[in-house]
């Protein structure tokens, strides 16, 4: 498979560049996999279309303020730092920039000096890991410092942060929001709840893994890079339970279903586990763990909707896709949703 199999136009007012009010106010493409049909929904409906006995999905992790920007010592030349990964206590892999100009040894100041970075070795993945210098703590320096880390399509400045957290985020961690997730409000999950659908959150920490882009031409040569992922004891048992009573496993989000692909065996039972995932899901791939997904509207040529074409169709996919542009629906992380049934 070829990197261009994946492209489709689309229009740049197409791309939204702030979330809905409220927010299950966002459009929904419910495609049924079973008929091809395809219908035109509001995310609440969402309810609707699960049934007693499902599990849904939902991955807690927790948008930091990732994005830095200070200042390098020497020259105070603009500088950039994008947190991806904690190593431990005080080092990070990241990405900087600009990258060529911040050799090993530099350090970088922000706040005026409230906190410092050196600059270290670059990564497999073409970032770099850097080690913080601060007194106090680590994390409230990044409240007070940092900014949430945007995708770079947006331009408008987000007036309230916590549009881009799940209502659910729990666990800190994400240098990206697990999209998908971001059209949920307190009374949709309660009618979900009331329906006998059975909640149950993992983790997976959104990286660069997810958003890097496809340099490659050839699918198969695209390295994903590592991001972390947990499956606790007790996800794992209400997942199986569920599907050994004929419940339907429905993710909510790509980093959902990149979580129990990871944690699956071949036999689809979900084993509770942590670690690190490169898991690169592609048309072709069986998937073990999932029965449906909910999803936005991803970029040309991207994983995530490689992913989204193993679940429906490479031509099915597109040819939706092609319908959403038609129908002005809105594209990317603060646009609409799809469910794929």
């Amino acid at each position: 498979m070829k990197t261009s199999d994946f492209y489709y136009d689309l229009p740049p007012e197409r791309i939204a560049q702030t979330p809905v009010e409220p927010r299950d106010a966002a459009r929904m493409m419910v495609i049924h996999r079973d008929t091809g049909l395809r219908e035109d929904k509001i995310f609440r409906d969402l309810p609707d279309y699960l049934n007693p006995g499902d599990v849904m999905v939902i991955n807690q992790t927790k948008v930091i303020p990732a994005r830095l920007l200070g200042v390098k010592e020497e020259t105070k030349v603009p500088v950039e730092i994008l947190l991806l990964r904690r190593i431990d206590k005080d080092q990070w892999e990241t990405l900087v920039r600009p990258g060529r100009r911040l050799k090993k040894g530099v350090t970088v100041s922000f706040g005026d000096g409230l906190l410092r970075a050196e600059i270290g070795d670059t990564t497999d993945a073409g970032g770099r890991v850097v080690r913080f210098l601060y007194q106090g703590v680590l994390e409230e320096l990044l409240d007070r410092l940092g900014e949430m880390p945007l995708p770079p399509y947006i331009h408008e400045k987000l007036a309230d942060p916590s549009r881009y957290q799940t209502i659910y985020a729990k666990q800190e961690g994400s240098a990206a929001a697990p999209t998908a997730g971001l059209h949920f409000t307190p009374d949709v999950m309660a009618r979900i709840r009331e329906k006998g659908v059975d909640i149950v959150p993992v983790l997976l920490h959104v990286g660069l893994g997810t958003f890097r882009p496809v340099k490659a031409e050839d699918v198969s040569e695209h390295q994903m890079h590592s991001e972390y992922w947990e499956v606790t004891d007790d996800a794992a048992d209400r997942i199986n339970a569920a599907r050994r009573w004929g419940g339907r496993i429905v993710c909510i989000g790509t980093t959902s279903v990149r979580t129990l692909e990871t944690a699956a065996t071949p036999d689809g039972i979900v084993h509770p586990g942590m670690g690190m995932t490169s898991i690169f899901i592609t048309p072709g791939v069986k998937f073990k763990a999932t029965d449906a997904l909910l999803t936005n509207f991803h970029l040309p040529e991207s994983t995530l909707l490689m992913l989204v074409s193993a679940l429906m169709g490479r031509e099915e996919a597109l040819s939706a896709y092609r319908e959403a542009v038609e129908k002005e629906y809105r594209f990317f992380s603060f646009g609409d949703c799809m469910l794929i049934l």
